[in-house]
């Protein structure tokens, strides 16, 4: 039986899943993990240290806002927080501190329900379906599971001024360059 590699103890697959998926996704070559960079501007990646370690607990995103909504011209920075319970548990998910969005908390925390343990989290999830399922709440959000009531009432009572506050947001998280 071949031996995990310390990847796979923390991902809880086996180590010929991983390395197919490694392979399959160029998340690793040699002794350098690439991260993951699908589609338009998404990208998310392990912590890296000043001396050069990877901490696999804590990975640096950004998702980008989504074409034709208010929210394209931005590309949002969001941190993944793993515990050594995943894949039992999802992530913690969190945009910088005062982040403008009807369903993210002063705090930067996400409510979004593939991220709740008790509702919607299945360990079958990927990073990247989570991210995909974030840049979709940003332009969908879910006025019934507000965050931020200052969002919430904008967003539903004066959406002129929640879509001016969001353009406004989105310069400052530009493209990276």
């Amino acid at each position: 039986m071949a031996q995990e590699s310390p990847i796979c103890a923390f991902l809880n697959i086996s180590a010929y899943i991983n390395s197919s998926f490694l392979n399959t996704e160029g998340l690793w070559r040699g002794k350098h993990w690439n991260g993951i960079t699908f589609g338009r501007g998404f990208m998310a990646k392990p912590e890296t240290g000043p001396d050069g370690s990877v901490n696999l607990m804590v990975w640096h995103c950004t998702i980008p806002g989504k074409r034709g909504t208010d929210w394209e011209r931005g590309h949002y920075p969001l941190t993944m927080h793993f515990s050594e319970d995943y894949p039992s548990q999802p992530p913690k998910c969190k945009f910088p501190q005062g982040f403008f969005h009807i369903n993210v908390y002063g705090s930067g925390d996400v409510c979004l329900s593939i991220l709740n343990p008790n509702y919607g989290w299945s360990p079958a999830i990927t990073v990247k379906q989570i991210l995909v399922g974030i840049q979709e709440l940003l332009d969908e959000p879910n006025p019934s599971s507000a965050a931020q009531s200052y969002c919430h009432k904008l967003y539903t009572q004066d959406k002129a001024e929640y879509k001016r506050l969001v353009k406004k947001q989105a310069k400052k998280y530009p493209a990276p360059v």
